[in-house]
């Protein structure tokens, strides 16, 4: 896209029946907001409406059927349908789940063919979208599927950053599904992200144990020993900085995660419990390891207030706004990378001269 234009932010909508559409209304409620970015929701342009009037909001909808239509300083929606959508607020609904996908694949196809530069998807539900045609736990699987890369979900809250190596597996599968080739593979994509994607150029990794008390040697449970203790142990001969495993139980109460840049839970309640702790509803899921930038907030549809005006859009926006951030650093990552080679190829023809 043209670099002196803002920063084009894709909305999914989500399951219409969620607080979906709220929390991403409210988040523009301050026209201001969009003098940093603009902005298109993948949808229709009635039913933004409609939802507009629901919360008594004004915002500056632009109903659109090209993407080539996208204005600056207009909430824009791509008509994505054209029918009607009976909404009920909280109710469970597969037909309307079927719309939240609709959106999702409308959004990631612009996301690939860069009409947006990022995407912020607004939550789903995992019961309702599942189908013939849409067969995934979550967004995160099916965008490892359209995107290139290996996705890792890293949920971040200032510089509380979690990653997880199992995300939506059962418990009693989540041993089994850890390896020295996976545990390798997620450690090789949050090193990445956290040098491309945020900055830091020499990042310190922090590993929870998959058992308790890292299995205690051997007396509650063998994996600790046998396989992550040795594949953490190669990882740091090739220079990686990553410690553990450390025993996650006492790890977020002892404060020891403020010593890291980023902690990699084995699996998804042991990362995601103590996150929401202390993110405080301000928490932002981030797909990271993938060629494209995709955030989204840190909680799911609240069928139990839907509809009820009363959903706190902060999530959202921070979604917005690391997204954004997110994007920045990459392109300067990229840059930078790109100054170096060619620095570093004038260096070396010169020595021919």
């Amino acid at each position: 896209m043209d670099n002196k234009k803002k920063i084009v932010v894709g909305v999914s909508i989500g399951d219409l029946n969620g607080i979906g559409s709220e929390i991403v209304l409210k988040t523009l409620k301050d026209s201001r907001i969009l003098d940093f970015f603009t902005l298109v929701i993948f949808a229709n342009h009635k039913l933004m409406l409609h939802f507009n009037k629901v919360y008594g909001l004004d915002c500056n909808l632009h109903g659109i059927n090209n993407l080539n239509a996208i204005l600056p300083h207009k909430i824009n929606v791509f008509n994505v349908w054209n029918e009607s959508v009976d909404v009920n607020f909280g109710k469970e609904d597969t037909k309307i789940g079927s719309y939240a996908i609709k959106s999702l694949k409308s959004a990631v196809s612009a996301l690939k063919e860069e009409k947006i530069d990022v995407l912020v998807t607004a939550p789903i539900n995992k019961s309702n979208i599942q189908s013939e045609d849409f067969n995934f736990p979550g967004h995160t699987d099916f965008l490892n599927q359209e995107l290139e890369g290996e996705s890792l979900m890293l949920l971040i809250s200032g510089n509380l950053r979690v990653g997880l190596l199992t995300d939506h597996v059962p418990v009693k599968d989540i041993a089994q599904n850890i390896t020295k080739e996976l545990v390798e593979s997620k450690i090789n994509t949050i090193q990445k992200t956290l040098i491309a994607d945020f900055g830091i150029r020499k990042p310190k990794i922090a590993v929870l144990g998959i058992n308790p008390h890292n299995g205690d040697n051997g007396v509650i449970g063998t994996e600790d020993d046998t396989v992550l203790r040795p594949t953490l142990d190669s990882i740091r001969e090739n220079g990686t900085v990553v410690y553990g495993p450390y025993a996650a139980d006492s790890f977020f109460g002892s404060g020891n995660y403020e010593k890291f840049d980023a902690i990699i839970a084995s699996y998804h309640d042991q990362g995601l419990i103590p996150f929401k702790t202390l993110s405080f509803g301000l928490g932002v899921n981030y797909t990271a390891g993938l060629n494209r930038i995709r955030t989204s907030p840190d909680h799911g549809t609240a069928f139990d207030i839907a509809g009820k005006n009363v959903a706190n859009h902060e999530s959202f926006k921070e979604a917005v706004f690391n997204a954004i951030d997110i994007y920045k650093k990459r392109k300067e990552y990229v840059e930078m990378s790109k100054n170096r080679l060619i620095k570093k190829s004038q260096t070396s023809s010169s020595k021919y001269n």
